[in-house]
């Protein structure tokens, strides 16, 4: 099946069980917007205390605030999103669709890039384990006229970007012939900048009303703050500054789900080293980051870094970490080297001294800042994009069914357990709901009666919880019960008093945390 057919039954499966819905969909819904349901909501729960404990709690110099989302407008004067947070948009004439001129070209290189890697692919089952993957793509013609392709374009793509150049990168996507995917034309507009901010008014009356912003991003929350706690937690330097909160873009092209969106959320620590020791963290941060995504089990080959094309006027150095959506390698999580510049900027406009005396060196000076930024939207995108499996397996009577299942790890997975009585009669379900009464302090359980135990089966696989408690007969005689495992659908009796430990086992952080050692 097509990836983008895998995709379309993702969402469509997360809107059925509760995971993600449209926006106001009774008033028929509002773009780019969405509302997490009741599993979607447990979820990104678990992926934030993922992430949050990561930082705050395995990292002694790493502290949490949270700041407001309406800030000082002088605030994004200084930070330049009033004068440089832009988008180069393009449109096409006939379908009036509107696209990032940017993604547009980054597309084009991917193209590139699959049909060397399917080179690659055949080559491979031709030689089996004779294949030399270096050799063949530093010989084989068709790959080498492919990376010189995408070499070529990288190289116009890359000094448009560094250059502004908003007439060199319609030219780029008129010499390459990229057309438009909905009218299949090549019938383009200019490029031009749009600001992605939204703004709004504060105060009592229109005369006196201040023009406020919705913050872009949250790092600016934690820089203006950055003596309030650098003070009162006594922090020396190295420290960072972690935040989970609310952001906003007005953006013009958002599609692919929750991928890009004009309400998100978002994951940041700023993390504050003395001038010259930046690209050092910057690296310790990378190692760091990538372990944090690989710890969840995905495949280490489903994500990358990516360099970026061109820096923001605040970094000088920047990497994403990529994934592998069913929609290509996109990216989930920034890491950038800021600087100075932030901080230097507030300074400068605020007129207030915002500098760090350095014990050590005898010295006050202005920290440079790395930073670590994820979308918990996207990162939730990610969880649920490896998770989805469609599988066939075939009954005790011989017949083929297919299995739906969220093979969500179950240490972010929303419900730990569901513990269902066979029948809803002679004292299974009172045996049920005595097994959650005692479990639901530790765990989020789910009481299920509805339906033949296979139904219910397949609904909590749907849902994606890892383990599912039946209650039968026997149980009233023996104490025991039949537990059954999500991802390989076996099944073991085991006593009541042991179905804490089992699961405990299964969903502490704890285990993965070891992993970032």
């Amino acid at each position: 099946m097509a990836q983008e057919d895998v995709f379309k039954k993702l969402i469509a499966h997360c809107k059925e069980y509760g995971y993600v819905f449209p926006s106001s969909e009774i008033y028929d819904g509002l773009s780019a917007v969405y509302d997490y349901g009741q599993y979607g909501v447990e979820l990104k729960n678990n992926i934030k205390k993922y992430w949050w404990d990561s930082m705050v709690l395995l990292h002694e110099n790493v502290v949490g605030i949270d700041s407001a989302i309406f800030m000082h407008p002088t605030i994004w004067k200084a930070s330049g999103h009033v004068d440089a947070f832009n988008d180069p948009l393009i449109d096409n004439k006939d379908s009036k669709k509107r696209y990032r001129a940017d993604v547009l070209i980054e597309e084009q290189l991917a193209k590139f890039e699959d049909r060397i890697g399917k080179e690659i692919e055949k080559a491979q089952k031709r030689f089996g384990a004779a294949f030399d993957e270096q050799k063949f793509r530093e010989t084989n013609a068709r790959v080498l006229e492919y990376q010189q392709k995408w070499n070529e374009l990288h190289t116009r793509f890359s000094n448009a970007l560094n250059d502004s150049n908003l007439e060199e990168l319609k030219q780029i996507i008129l010499d390459y012939e990229i057309v438009c995917p909905i009218s299949g034309t090549r019938n383009w507009t200019d490029v031009r900048q749009f600001n992605l901010m939204f703004s709004t008014e504060m105060g009592s009356t229109a005369e006196g009303a201040l023009k406020v912003f919705l913050r872009p991003e949250t790092a600016q929350g934690i820089f203006v703050n950055y003596l309030n706690v650098q003070k009162t937690g006594r922090m020396k330097i190295p420290f960072g500054i972690a935040q989970i909160g609310k952001a906003f873009r007005n953006e013009i092209v958002a599609r692919q789900f929750i991928f890009r969106m004009r309400e998100f959320e978002q994951m940041e620590m700023q993390f504050f080293v003395p001038p010259g020791t930046e690209l050092e963290w910057f690296e310790i941060w990378k190692d760091i980051r990538m372990k944090w995504h690989r710890a969840l089990g995905f495949g280490d080959n489903n994500y990358r870094f990516h360099e970026h094309e061109k820096l923001a006027h605040y970094a000088n150095a920047a990497v994403d970490v990529e994934y592998r959506f069913p929609f290509g390698f996109k990216e989930v999580e920034g890491i950038h080297s800021r600087t100075d510049f932030d901080l230097s900027q507030h300074e400068k406009f605020s007129g207030k001294k915002i500098r760090y005396f350095d014990p050590e060196k005898n010295e006050s000076y202005v920290p440079y800042v790395v930073e670590t930024s994820i979308g918990l939207d996207r990162m939730f995108l990610q969880v649920i994009s490896a998770s989805f499996h469609e599988e066939e397996v075939v009954a005790a009577n011989g017949e083929k069914d297919i299995r739906t299942v969220f093979r969500i790890p179950p240490v972010l997975a929303p419900v730990k357990l569901a513990v269902l009585p066979l029948v809803k009669k002679e004292g299974l379900p009172e045996k049920a709901r005595e097994i959650i009464d005692n479990l639901k302090f530790d765990f989020n359980c789910q009481y299920d009666e509805k339906d033949s135990i296979g139904k219910r089966y397949r609904r909590q696989d749907a849902i994606g919880t890892p383990f599912c408690v039946t209650v039968d007969h026997q149980t009233l005689e023996d104490n025991q019960v039949t537990i059954r495992y999500r991802d390989t659908m076996e099944q073991e009796r085991v006593p009541i008093e042991k179905v804490r430990e089992i699961i405990a086992e299964q969903v502490s952080f704890r285990s993965l945390f070891e992993k970032l050692k």
